[in-house]
C-alpha cells in the first residue's frame, strides 16, 4: 500500500495472504520450538550423563549457545506471526466498514467515486414548482451542496445519505492508513543483529519488540486473557483455544500466560523460559540497585534451568514487579499426587540469594518428598513482596500484617490454580511457611473460603500466624505442623501487647510482660504455634547454633529447617508431611 491509500486499495486487500504469511512464519518459530527443545531434553542430557572431560563440556557450551539462538529465533518468528495475523485482523474490520458503506451507496444507486466523493441524484420535490431537487456530490469531512433552505425550499433528502457514506468511507481509509503505517513499522524492527550468537543487547531488543507487537495486538489477542477468571475458568479458556491461538498467546504474552494461575504447568514454564531471556535483555545494563539484583537472580535462575536439575525443574512465575517474582517447582506440579508449596519470608526477594538458597530448599524437599512417594513436587513459591529490613520504609512492614494479607491472597490465587491444572482426582497439597512466609500462609486460610486444596500446613520459624487455635487454619485437626527450634529468636518474638506493657512500665518492664502474656506463649503475630495452647503437631528439629557465639551473632537457627546436612531430623518430617506421610513423624515436647 502507498501513504495514498485509496478505497478501491483498501477493498482489494488480500487479508488470506497476510494470515498465509503469518502461518508460515508461524511454522518457522514451532519448528525452532522443536529443535530447541530436542537439544534440552536429548541431547544436553545425554552428554551429562554419559560424557565426561574438557570435549564434552566444549560440546554442552556450544549446544546452550545453539538453544539461546533457537530460542530467539522461536521468540522473534512468533512476533511476526502475531503481528501479520494481528494486521490482517484489523485490516478486515475497515474492509468490512468499507463494504457496509459500499452496499448502502448502491442499495440507494449513489456513485462512489475513487476519491472517495459520493454522487447522489436528484430527489424530493420543490414546495413551489414541484420539481425533484437537484442532486449533488459529498466529501467526506466536506459539507454536502444543499441548497440554502428558506421556508420554501427544503433540501434533497439525499444528501444527508450520500455525507454519512462519503464519511464512512473516508473514515476506514484514513484509519487502515494508520494501520498500514504502524505495523509496517513494526516489521521493519523485527530484525535480528548479525551473526551466529545472540547476546543479551539482542534479547534486549526482544523485549522491545515484544512490547510494540504487544501493543499493536492489543485488540487482536488480549483482550481475551481472562484475567478477573477463576483459575478453573482461565484453564477451560486455554483448553479451548485452538492450537494457533496457543502459540500466539505464548509468543506475544508470554509474561501473561506464564502468570496466570490455571495455565497448566508445561504450558507455564514455556512462556516463562521465554519471559525469563526478555526480562534479563530489558534488565542489562542498568545500573540502579533494584535492577542489578533482580538481574543477578534472573541469571542464576536461568543458570539453573540450563543446567538442568533433579528433580526437572519448572518455571511457573517470574516478574521483575516490585522486589521480583518467581515461582519454582521441582517436579511437575498436575501429575504429581503430592505438592508442596514454600512461601518464604523476612528478606526474600528476587536476587541471588533466592535463587541459590530458597530454591534449594524447595529441592531439598522434593528429594526427601521423592524418597517416600515418587509422585511429589515442591515449590519455591516468591509470589508477594515480602518486607525488606534493608528497607528504612519498609522495615516497619514486617511488623505489621499487610503484606501478608496481600501475599495470601495471592497465594490462594495460586493454590486454586495447582487445584484445577492437577491432573490427579484427590491431590495431597501442603503449605509450608517459613519466617513471615508462616503469617502470609495464615492470612491466607483466613481469606474467602481457605487456601484451596490445602491438606496440611508447616509453620517454620515462626512468629505467629494470626490465629490463636490451629483449628482455625482450615485444615483436619492433627494437620497443622511446627518446627520451632530453641536458638531460633524469631520463634521468640514477645507479643504486641508484651511490648506495648513493657515500654510503659520502664523498669518493671521484665515483669509486665509476664502478666500481660500470662502463659508466655503469645508471640508477635498472635499465639505461639509450638505452644500447646495453639494445638499444632510440634515435630523435632535442631536446637541450631546460639544467637552469639565465638564468631559473633548468628541466626543460622532460623534458616536451617530445610537443610538435610544441618537438620536432617527436621528436613525429614517436612518431606514426610509433603509426600503425605505425616504418620511417620517424631513429635517434640510442647513450649
Amino acid at each position: 500500500m502507498t501513504p495514498a491509500l485509496t478505497w478501491v486499495q483498501l477493498r482489494d486487500v488480500k487479508c488470506t495472504e497476510l494470515e498465509g504469511a503469518a502461518d508460515g512464519w508461524g511454522r518457522a518459530s514451532n519448528r525452532a520450538d522443536a529443535a530447541r527443545d530436542r537439544i534440552e531434553q536429548h541431547l544436553l542430557t545425554g552428554l551429562r550423563t554419559t560424557q565426561e572431560g574438557e570435549a564434552a563440556e566444549s560440546a554442552v557450551a556450544r549446544l546452550r549457545q545453539l538453544s539461546r539462538n533457537l530460542q530467539y529465533v522461536y521468540t522473534e518468528c512468533g512476533l511476526i506471526r502475531t503481528t501479520l495475523n494481528s494486521l490482517a485482523h484489523e485490516m478486515k474490520a475497515q474492509q468490512k466498514a468499507l463494504a457496509d458503506a459500499l452496499g448502502d451507496a448502491a442499495a440507494l444507486r449513489f456513485t462512489v467515486h475513487a476519491d472517495g466523493s459520493v454522487t447522489y441524484p436528484a430527489a424530493g420535490e420543490g414546495l413551489v414548482d414541484g420539481k425533484p431537487l437537484r442532486g449533488g456530490t459529498a466529501s467526506s469531512g466536506a459539507f454536502p451542496d444543499l441548497v440554502q433552505p428558506s421556508g420554501l425550499v427544503a433540501p434533497n433528502p439525499n444528501a444527508a445519505k450520500a455525507q454519512d457514506i462519503a464519511d464512512r468511507v473516508g473514515a476506514a481509509v484514513r484509519t487502515a492508513a494508520e494501520i498500514d503505517w504502524r505495523f509496517a513499522r513494526i516489521l521493519r524492527d523485527l530484525k535480528a543483529e548479525a551473526g551466529l550468537k545472540v547476546p543479551d543487547s539482542t534479547w534486549k531488543d526482544a523485549a522491545g519488540d515484544a512490547a510494540a507487537v504487544r501493543g499493536a495486538a492489543a485488540g487482536y489477542l488480549k483482550s481475551g486473557i481472562p484475567q478477573d477468571a477463576t483459575p478453573a475458568e482461565r484453564r477451560d479458556w486455554w483448553l479451548g483455544l485452538s492450537k494457533e491461538q496457543r502459540e500466539e498467546y505464548l509468543a506475544v504474552y508470554p509474561d501473561q500466560i506464564g502468570n496466570l494461575d490455571g495455565i497448566p504447568a508445561l504450558v507455564r514454564d514455556a512462556a516463562n523460559r521465554d519471559n525469563l531471556q526478555l526480562l534479563i535483555g530489558k534488565l542489562e545494563g542498568r545500573d540502579d540497585g533494584k535492577s542489578v539484583t533482580q538481574l543477578a537472580g534472573l541469571r542464576e535462575i536461568d543458570r539453573q534451568l540450563s543446567a538442568g536439575t533433579q528433580p526437572p525443574m519448572f518455571l511457573l512465575g517470574i516478574s521483575d514487579e516490585g522486589n521480583g517474582r518467581a515461582i519454582v517447582s521441582y517436579g511437575n506440579p498436575d501429575t504429581a499426587r503430592n505438592v508442596a508449596a514454600y512461601v518464604p519470608g523476612l528478606n526474600t526477594s528476587l536476587d541471588r540469594g533466592f535463587a541459590e538458597n530458597d530454591l534449594k530448599r524447595a529441592r531439598d524437599t522434593a528429594i526427601g518428598a521423592l524418597y517416600h512417594d515418587p509422585s511429589s513436587a515442591a515449590i519455591a513459591w516468591l509470589g508477594y513482596d515480602a518486607p525488606q529490613l534493608v528497607d528504612g520504609m519498609d522495615s516497619l512492614a514486617v511488623m505489621g500484617d499487610e503484606k501478608a494479607m496481600v501475599g495470601g491472597r495471592s497465594f490462594n490465587g495460586f493454590m486454586g490454580g495447582l487445584v484445577a491444572t492437577n491432573e490427579n482426582e484427590n491431590p495431597h497439597l501442603t503449605a509450608i511457611g517459613h519466617s513471615y512466609g508462616s503469617r502470609t500462609v495464615g492470612a491466607a486460610t483466613q481469606q474467602g473460603g481457605g487456601t484451596p486444596g490445602v491438606d496440611d500446613i508447616v509453620l517454620l520459624g515462626s512468629p505467629g500466624v494470626g490465629v490463636e487455635r490451629s483449628s482455625d487454619l482450615g485444615v483436619e485437626r492433627g494437620h497443622v505442623f511446627v518446627g520451632a527450634a530453641d536458638n531460633d529468636v524469631v520463634t521468640k518474638l514477645p507479643s504486641k501487647q508484651q511490648v506495648i506493657v513493657g515500654a510503659a512500665t520502664g523498669p518493671f518492664a521484665y515483669w509486665a510482660g509476664d502478666v500481660a502474656d500470662e502463659g508466655d506463649d503469645d508471640l508477635w503475630f498472635g499465639k505461639d504455634p509450638a505452644s500447646k495452647a495453639f494445638g499444632a503437631r510440634r515435630f523435632s528439629v535442631a536446637e541450631g547454633p546460639d544467637l552469639v557465639g565465638a564468631h559473633g551473632v548468628s541466626f543460622d537457627a532460623h534458616s536451617q529447617y530445610f537443610d538435610p546436612v544441618r537438620d536432617p531430623a527436621s528436613a525429614n518430617s517436612i518431606a514426610l508431611i509433603a509426600a503425605g506421610r505425616s504418620g511417620r513423624v517424631r513429635p517434640e515436647e510442647y513450649r
